[in-house]
């Protein structure tokens, strides 16, 4: 059998990408997503990280499908050309999509974990305040949005650096550009005619991220610090999802900062993840979005702790 040719992911939203003669992750076109393993002992962790939620009795197999199945290292060349280097070999989560509508969200309102080096936790400070991170208690990192009658192959996707800084208000638009069939490059309010099956259907994102959330009210083998949830999704199929699957995938990815979690409830994942499924909740309920009132947390710079003053939550 002839060796894969190896490629930049097409559909990548955030992250390091291959492109440009940059180093970054590589795709076979036979279902392997090769990541390159990072530098300052975060491809180590992250390597660790796998090796030991594959094999760790605590996490039940319905949870493990949330996550990109793990097939070892492998010593590949690097797209950068700087020679070979080792390799996690993952499922490539979009292999069996065509024409995917994908939004990456990095969760948790701290981004860094606790035995980051001063200078890493103060850039994390710093960058996470421009952000919704403090406010939501996640972000986005990256989106592409399939553009609704202008053939498969075209998507939407805005500047990574413009994503990186959207506000409260962006966050929740760009939540209901996700699931509408109006365009999402136009001023033109979003329609959200795909939330129902997308969000609220009974295999939809919703219901995948209830059952992760209950996964992580027990669970205290982990804290997730600076990982992403993805959402993925093609519209032709959900279009034509009545009375079927809706299509939507939950994924869990980037575990370079995974610790262990000590017995305690990782608390910053979970209230992230909960402050998501509300907003999802929104656009089902609330599609014109005046049912919600948003206000920041106050966030230290002396210790890195989440003093939170307010919350984000429903108005009565």
């Amino acid at each position: 059998m002839a060796s894969p040719i190896l490629k930049p992911p097409e559909h990548q939203v955030a992250g390091h990408s291959a492109k440009e003669g940059k180093l970054g992750p590589l795709v076979d076109g036979r279902g392997l997503f090769y990541k390159p393993l990072q530098g300052n002992g975060r491809g180590d962790c992250e390597l660790s990280f796998y090796a030991a939620f594959c094999s760790h009795p605590g996490v039940p197999p319905s949870i493990r499908s949330f996550f990109p199945g793990f097939h070892g290292t492998h010593f590949l060349p690097s797209s950068d050309g700087s020679g070979p280097r080792p390799h996690l070999a993952l499922d490539d989560l979009l292999a069996a999509f065509r024409s995917p509508s994908i939004i990456d969200l990095k969760i948790g309102a701290c981004t860094w974990p606790p035995d980051s080096p001063d200078d890493y936790f103060r850039k994390c400070i710093a960058r996470d305040r421009e952000s919704t991170s403090p406010t939501l208690g996640f972000r986005v990192s990256g989106v592409q949005i399939q553009n609704p009658g202008a053939g498969a192959d075209s998507f939407w996707r805005p500047l990574r650096s413009r994503v990186k800084d959207y506000s409260v208000e962006e966050t929740r638009r760009v939540l209901r550009q996700f699931v509408s069939r109006n365009s999402p490059s136009t001023d033109e309010k979003p329609n959200c005619d795909l939330a129902s099956v997308v969000y609220g259907a009974a295999d939809g994102v919703l219901a995948q991220l209830q059952e992760i959330k209950a996964w992580f009210e027990e669970q205290t083998i982990f804290h997730f610090y600076s990982a992403s949830i993805l959402l993925i999704y093609e519209k032709d199929a959900a279009a034509a999802a009545v009375g079927r699957s809706s299509g939507a995938r939950v994924k869990l990815v980037d575990f370079a900062h995974v610790v262990e979690g000590n017995g305690i409830i990782d608390h910053n994942f979970l209230g992230g993840l909960s402050s998501l499924i509300k907003l999802l909740f929104e656009v089902i309920t609330d599609p014109e979005g005046d049912g919600w009132k948003s206000s920041k947390v106050h966030l230290s710079c002396n210790n890195g702790s989440l003093e939170s003053n307010a919350s984000v939550l429903p108005s009565t």
